[in-house]
This record gives C-alpha cells, sequence and structure tokens, in this order.
C-alpha cells in the first residue's frame, strides 16, 4: 500500500512541505508519463520537466528513475508508524491501525485516479511490479513493528521480532484497505470511501460475522 496525503504532511515545517511537494509532484509526473507513453519510454529529464524542476533536483529525491514510478509517497509509512506509537493507550491496536490509516486516506476520493494509474504502471511492467511488491511488504513489516513494540509499551526501542499477531494484523489491515478501494471503486454512487473504509474495520473488529440473510 502505496499512499500519499496533503494532510500528513501538513504537520511539519514550510522547508519540509516544500520537499514533500516536490517529492509529490515528481512522483505523479512520472506515473502520468508512464500511464500515457509506457515507463520505458519516460526520462528523468521528460519528468523533471513535467515537474517544474531541475535533472538534479530530481536526484535529490531519487536515486534512480524507476524509484519515481514505485512508491508515490515515501514517507507515508514512516507517518503511519508514528501514528500507530503516538495513539492513544486506550485504543486497540487495530484501532490504532485504523486511524493512522485513516489520515493518510484521509484525501483518497481526490487521488483515486493517480492511484489508479499508478497500478496500471506497475502491472504493465513486470520488474517494477516486482519492487512495488517489495516495498508494499517492506512497509508491512514497518507496521507490524510499530504494532509489537505499541504491544510491549516499550516506547518504540527493543530487539524483539514483531511476531504472529502484529504481522497478522498488518497484513490483514492491508488487505482491509484494498478491499475498501475495490469496493468503492465499483460503488462509488453508493458512499464516501471513507464511509467504505470504516465499515470493513468495524466488521474486522467484530470478528467479521457472516452478513445476516
Amino acid at each position: 500500500m502505496q499512499l500519499m496525503s496533503e494532510k500528513g504532511a501538513a504537520g511539519g515545517g514550510l522547508r519540509e512541505r516544500k520537499k514533500r511537494a516536490t517529492r509529490a509532484a515528481l512522483a505523479e509526473a512520472a506515473v502520468r508519463l508512464a500511464a500515457e507513453h509506457g515507463a520505458e519510454k519516460v526520462t528523468v529529464e521528460a519528468i523533471s520537466a513535467a515537474a517544474g524542476v531541475s535533472v538534479r533536483t530530481f536526484f535529490n529525491y531519487f536515486d534512480s528513475r524507476d524509484d519515481a514510478f514505485v512508491v508515490i509517497d515515501a514517507d507515508a509509512g514512516a507517518r503511519m508508524r508514528r501514528a500507530v506509537l503516538d495513539a492513544p493507550a486506550d485504543l486497540s491496536p487495530l484501532a490504532a491501525l485504523r486511524e493512522a490509516m485513516a489520515a493518510e486516506l484521509a484525501e483518497a476520493e481526490q487521488q483515486h485516479e493517480l492511484w489508479r494509474l499508478h497500478a496500471e504502471v506497475l502491472h504493465a511492467s513486470p520488474h517494477l511490479l516486482a519492487r512495488g511488491v517489495g516495498a508494499h511488504m517492506a512497509a508491512e513489516a514497518d507496521l507490524a513493528d510499530a504494532i509489537a513494540l505499541r504491544l510491549r509499551g516499550d516506547g518504540g526501542t527493543g530487539g524483539e521480532g514483531p511476531g504472529l499477531y502484529p504481522r497478522l494484523l498488518a497484513a490483514v489491515a492491508g488487505a482491509a484497505v484494498r478491499t475498501s478501494m475495490d469496493h468503492w471503486s465499483a460503488h462509488q454512487e453508493e458512499a464516501a470511501f471513507l464511509d467504505v473504509f470504516h465499515e470493513v474495520f468495524t466488521l474486522l473488529a467484530a470478528g467479521l460475522p457472516a452478513p445476516s440473510a
């Protein structure tokens, strides 16, 4: 799950917000150009020009051209990790994760077209798709680690592995987001995305009871 949220960036200082905005502009330019022309035909020069920055600036944010296609917002995982760790102590791990994800997904309806294009770009290029899967797995592992640290109550330190429950919760939450997005995409006229998202997490919290006939 690669996310992008202007609201998530709003907490930093002006310089940090500008850096995030520049990186987001480069990633969006890369995705849109790749969706139109094919990733293999898009150059760093073209991405930089579309974002209104220099090639030198591009390499301040990405190590290579392909990096710009893979993750729309590289900071989202760190924000969610911090939100999970900082959530009120009386929230369950599932609720803490739900709130952290909801904050990142607050503008999902406005970003839906970009996410769709991003998925198309990755699926059209096997090596980019493999890198995208790797990035998703790394983000999921970071969330599992944050959940484990929260359960241990050690304030964000500790060398133990996350264990079964945190890994399962992080994986299930990621699946819940994808399910929410897929369902909302097919039924946009029926409910707002965040309403669908919260309904899915309510079902998870209830233990996934079978719907009544």
